[in-house]
């Protein structure tokens, strides 16, 4: 670590339980983000200014005015570009050293899988359930953890699905397929603070995962209700008729 990285990131080595340590670890982690929208943005952000060494941005959609009321890391001159490299341009203004690595489309099956099996933390900022239970299935088959996050109105909910421990539930025990569907931003609406707020703890997870430092949300579901400032967390445990990670699959 040189003395420009001691003096940016001061801050967090200045912790006793983080570190010089803690610090390298991010600087040689590699997380996915997949989803640069409203979750994804804030996220982005405070993995990039913590120092974590290389980021992978997946996102297939142009960005158009009404994402900026909440999808804090683009700028309007950006309109038209892709959500991916209007990322890039902000996280490599606010710090350059970070590898930033764009993909402009969509990933699925082995494409999908390959990426999560190089990673040390998938962050799902996706705003659809296909997505969300195909991201699921390849970080356990991959033993990768992920950081998940959902926001919808004035309400959000975030979860670590730990992959390393083998007593982690996983997605597909919180959500059945049959059961799921996805309520959009653009059908329901958004407050932009509320997406921010769990945008901002799923990269604050996904550091204390790399860290190792605190306890992380694996095994229970943070519920935030923002409308009454109301806090609740909710015990996930594993179900034993999973198809994913049951072992009576």
């Amino acid at each position: 670590m040189n003395d420009d990285q001691l003096l940016r990131y001061a801050r967090q080595i200045l912790m006793p339980q983080f570190g010089i340590e803690g610090q390298q670890k991010l600087l040689n982690s590699h997380i996915a983000i997949i989803g640069m929208g409203g979750l994804g943005s804030p996220a982005a952000l405070y993995l990039a200014a913590a120092g974590i060494g290389e980021l992978t941005l997946i996102d297939s959609d142009e960005l158009d005015l009404t994402n900026l009321q909440r999808q804090i890391v683009h700028q309007e001159h950006n309109i038209g570009v892709n959500k991916t490299e209007s990322a890039r341009q902000t996280l490599q203004a606010l710090n350059p050293e970070p590898v930033i690595n764009c993909i402009p489309r969509q990933l699925h099956d082995d494409d999908l899988s390959q990426l999560i099996k190089s990673v040390d933390v998938v962050i799902d900022a996706t705003d659809n359930f296909d997505s969300r239970f195909e991201i699921n299935r390849f970080c356990f088959q991959h033993k990768t953890p992920l950081v998940s996050g959902a926001a919808i109105r004035m309400e959000g909910q975030l979860s670590v699905y730990d992959f390393r421990n083998a007593d982690s539930p996983c997605y597909r025990c919180l959500y059945h397929e049959v059961e799921a569907r996805a309520e959009t931003c653009s059908e329901n609406g958004i407050l932009g603070p509320v997406v921010g707020t769990i945008g901002s703890l799923q990269a604050l997870e996904a550091i204390k995962v790399i860290t190792d430092i605190g306890d992380s949300l694996q095994g229970q579901l943070l519920i935030f209700d923002a409308f009454s400032m109301d806090w609740r967390k909710m015990k996930l445990r594993k179900d034993p008729a999973c198809p994913v990670c049951s072992s009576h699959k």
